[in-house]
């Protein structure tokens, strides 16, 4: 059984047991989050679709930490200018993993 489910403005398709990588979430570590926005549900040949959302299911996840990606480095640069510009960027999420799937 899997579900697609929408959050943080990204899709992502999910099984019981996995774990991901998020936008941030507001919860702390050890809560359960639900997420409501499911787009689709499929148990072996049984799927259902959306239009945009599935009414009634959901998807129970379980935050297992906060952090912080990798450095991301930016670099502008404009030939014979004198110009070079650098800077870094790194990206905040939050590690769930998913409990159940109902819908």
């Amino acid at each position: 059984m899997y579900a697609v489910i929408k959050t943080g403005g990204k899709q992502y398709r999910v099984a019981q047991g996995d774990r991901l990588r998020v936008e941030t979430l507001s919860a702390n570590e050890g809560d359960t989050v639900e997420l409501t926005e499911v787009l689709m549900v499929a148990n072996g040949d049984d799927v259902k679709v959306g239009a945009p959302t599935l009414a009634g299911a959901k998807v129970a996840a379980k935050v297992v930490a906060h952090g912080r990606g990798k450095k991301v480095t930016i670099v502008k640069f404009r030939r014979r200018k004198h110009h070079r510009k650098q800077m870094g960027h790194r990206q905040n999420y939050t590690e769930v993993e998913i409990e159940s799937i109902s819908g």
